[in-house]
């Protein structure tokens, strides 16, 4: 039995993919988010925003016991049939977080805990928590529509740009078009993601994900990284010298069986966080599309 099975990844998608066809959302782009939210007979609480809410609004009018250590991003109450959000969010994060939260009603066997109240841990993909994890994989698989993304990927040249071309397409996140692009790919690729980077005693950024392509691992085996990069590193480099985008890097790794390898890099910075998109030598799709962003 593979892990997919063990954690219900496959029944999530199915789930997800009746959804898509049953809201009629499958082939609209961007993906309509609110048609899907009331599909789910499901509707976001009009004049409130959790980023303005006191702190009693938790226990008096989603009437939890538990009291939240970190700030709440998004919450829907089931027996309301209503979803929370923080309006401070950015436009394609709260359209993730509408369907996280149809996640937790559209998941039949996550039905019984009426209230959820989700933050930054609980809304991360890579979360401890299973039910978080898989109302993650739901709104994944509904706003990138499952294979259709990767039918679009496959169409559009093995470079950055095309995730970040898609994410406005199907109207995500480029983070989360950044990911799905890598870890479903049949191309061998890597994603580095680092958090904003920091001066402290020396300038360094934290890396937030690590993904590779299912053929990179069969490859090359799980490359290892230090939970921070500093200026040893020429992407960190470029960013303290203000670097915004480009295709051109190259750095030597050791890959699992101890071997030297060269490969290139992808590079964007879009002021929250770095992407450093890793290339093996001789990897690409033949396409006759030209991105353009902007």
């Amino acid at each position: 039995m593979n892990q997919d099975t063990i954690d219900g990844a496959q029944e999530v998608e199915k789930i997800a993919r009746n959804v898509l066809i049953g809201s009629k959302a499958w082939g609209k782009f961007p993906t309509p988010v609110d048609q899907i939210v009331s599909y789910a007979e499901l509707q976001v609480a009009s004049g409130v925003d959790l980023s303005q809410v006191e702190p009693s609004f938790f226990t008096k009018k989603l009437h939890s016991l538990k009291r939240a250590l970190s700030k709440v991003l998004a919450a829907v109450d089931l027996r309301e049939k209503t979803i929370y959000l923080d309006l401070s969010q950015r436009p394609e994060r709260q359209s993730f977080n509408k369907l996280h939260e149809t996640g937790h009603k559209a998941l039949i066997w996550q039905r019984d805990t009426y209230i959820h109240l989700d933050d930054e841990i609980t809304l991360d993909p890579d979360t401890d928590e299973l039910f978080e994890r898989q109302a993650s994989w739901f709104a994944s698989d509904a706003l990138f529509q499952l294979e259709r993304f990767e039918d679009e990927a496959a169409k559009l040249p093995l470079t950055i740009k095309s995730p970040i071309a898609l994410a406005k397409t199907f109207g995500g996140s480029r983070h989360a078009s950044l990911r799905r692009y890598v870890t479903k790919s049949k191309k061998r690729c890597a994603l580095l993601v680092f958090e904003k980077p920091m001066m402290n005693g020396e300038f360094s950024a934290e890396v937030r994900n690590y993904f590779q392509s299912p053929s990179f691992t069969t490859e090359f085996g799980l490359l290892q990284w230090p939970s921070k990069c500093g200026l040893d590193f020429q992407f960190i480099k470029e960013a303290k010298f203000g670097a915004k985008f480009h295709e051109k890097g190259q750095i030597t790794l050791a890959v699992a069986n101890g071997e030297f390898v060269a490969f290139s890099y992808h590079y964007f910075n879009n002021t929250y966080n770095i992407f450093v998109l890793l290339l093996p030598p001789g990897e690409k799709i033949r396409s006759r599309t030209t991105i353009v962003t902007r």
